[in-house]
């Protein structure tokens, strides 16, 4: 049993610590369904009264919570209470996912203003219109080309948006300037590559640098939502906040995969905002049918 927390204390203690390495920052994701495992462990050893074995989990739980703190609670620009809400809804719908019903459903139940979708396969696309009733104003990718079927990404509104540029190659996302009743605000849907040891970890990187150069170039209030295959906290959401100057929402409970309990899940589907912006709340959708959870966020204007 001690050889089995004593690891995971030292992968908590490396997170910590910000060591900068790709094997670390794979093990990052997970450290949030290793806090709950954990602690529910550390429970089951207070139970038995396995008293130096759970006095471990409870050291190794307090190490975890801190590695995994700036994830569920991170740093918040002020909401400003008199101004408006904007809500939105962003989804992973998964490529091979032609539930066109089942992710109706989920939009509607949302009551969204602003809907960002990745991964539309082809059978929801080809009835867009149906699929996206009451969001006539909308921007889409250039189709992309999955192993096994087609997929875009696509940015729909309430409200009247202009379509931004296309953006680099290399960079699958989709960019948009909507007029709210906060104002115009860019809204990006972004598709981040997987880290390694699936694809090279200088994938995530570059990307996210492409992905700097889009917001840099963007006037007024962003928000960029969608699948970083990065939680907050590791590399990838790290350059995110320092580079790009973006906030995360809180990272609580996961978004994949959705075939866990969401408490067990991490949070790979991330939505991040501009500091002049504000999150009012943050839960999950409704499922669609996809191997991702969407995710609700409101946001609003932060105070000065």
């Amino acid at each position: 049993m001690l050889l089995g927390v004593i690891p995971v204390a030292g992968i908590g203690l490396l997170v910590l610590a910000g060591v900068d390495n790709r094997a670390v920052d794979l093990l990052a994701q997970f450290t949030a369904p290793m806090l709950i495992t954990m602690v529910l462990l550390t429970a089951g050893l207070g139970l038995f009264r396995m008293r130096a074995a759970a006095g471990l989990g409870t050291l190794t739980s307090l190490v975890l919570t801190l590695a995994v703190w700036p994830q569920w609670f991170p740093r918040a620009s002020e909401p400003d209470p008199e101004a408006a809400v904007v809500r939105v809804y962003s989804a992973n719908l998964f490529y091979l996912n032609n539930d066109t019903a089942r992710i109706r459903r989920s939009i509607e139940a949302a009551d969204a203003d602003i809907v960002v979708l990745i991964e539309l396969a082809s059978d929801p696309a080809a009835s867009v219109d149906e699929l996206l009733a009451g969001y006539p104003h909308r921007a889409a990718s250039m189709r992309l080309d999955q192993t096994r079927g087609p997929s875009r990404s696509l940015v729909a509104s309430r409200w009247p948006l202009a379509v931004r540029a296309d953006p680099p190659d290399g960079l699958h996302a989709v960019a948009a300037t909507v007029r709210t009743p906060l104002g115009p605000v860019n809204v990006v849907g972004v598709h981040l590559t997987r880290p390694w040891p699936f694809q090279h970890s200088w994938g995530q990187i570059s990307q996210t640098m492409a992905l700097e150069a889009v917001v840099k170039d963007l006037t007024g209030p962003v928000v960029v939502a969608g699948d970083f295959n990065s939680v907050s906290n590791a590399r990838i959401g790290k350059m995110v906040q320092r580079d790009i100057g973006l906030r995360p929402a809180a990272g609580f409970p996961g978004t994949w995969p959705g075939a866990l309990p969401s408490a067990l899940g991490i949070t790979i589907d991330q939505v991040y905002a501009s500091p002049d912006l504000a999150f009012v709340s943050r839960r999950l959708g409704r499922p669609t049918g996809s191997d991702h959870r969407p995710v609700v966020t409101e946001i609003t204007r932060a105070t000065d």
